[in-house]
């Protein structure tokens, strides 16, 4: 593929994600091009159909949220790491929601096991570094960061994410004192 047309590809699924999360499944194929700087002849090229759009900027923005999982741990303590993934976790869930209704099986399937990879990769990572408590596994914290899918409030979200991770992290034990 040619880099202008691998750059278009890439501002669709983003104008994609963007549409779907701000006006859901209805969002128009003229508005998603036009926010992304091309023409609609040029989404139809990429994308022949409604159904190969959703497709496309669902397993891009899962793909973005399992990457994004390394690249925070490349950069930020574990605990720190996971904080930061949870925000991108509350974007995810606003398009997701936004396409939830056009989503088949074979769409969701083609994903199965990522964000569940990330969020055991953050959490292990955080288990072995001392910041994440080890009596918590990854398949509490999914359980307990699926009750946010609920929630539309994007900001409540986050504050309900923040105290989940503060739950979370490792509390120092005070040292006795020595009286």
């Amino acid at each position: 593929m040619r880099a202008d047309a691998a750059r278009n590809r890439e501002k669709l699924l983003s104008a994609a994600a963007e549409e779907f999360a701000l006006r859901g499944s209805g969002a128009s194929l003229e508005a998603v091009a036009k926010r992304a700087g091309v023409g609609i002849g040029t989404l139809y090229r990429h994308f022949p159909t409604r159904e190969d759009l959703v497709a496309a900027a669902y397993a891009a923005e899962v793909d973005d949220l399992r990457a994004a999982a390394d690249e925070l741990l490349a950069s930020f303590p574990p605990d720190e790491a996971l904080a930061r993934w949870m925000d991108r976790f509350v974007d995810y869930t606003a398009t997701k929601r936004g396409m939830a209704d056009v989503l088949t099986a074979d769409m969701r399937e083609a994903t199965v096991g990522k964000i569940p990879g990330a969020i055991e990769l953050l959490v292990g990572a955080g288990v072995k570094a001392g910041t994440i408590r080890a009596d918590v596994d990854a398949d509490d914290v999914r359980g307990m960061i699926g009750a946010v899918w609920k929630v539309t409030d994007g900001e409540r979200a986050r504050r309900m994410l923040r105290v989940l991770i503060d739950g979370l992290k490792v509390i120092p034990s005070s040292s006795p004192s020595t009286e």
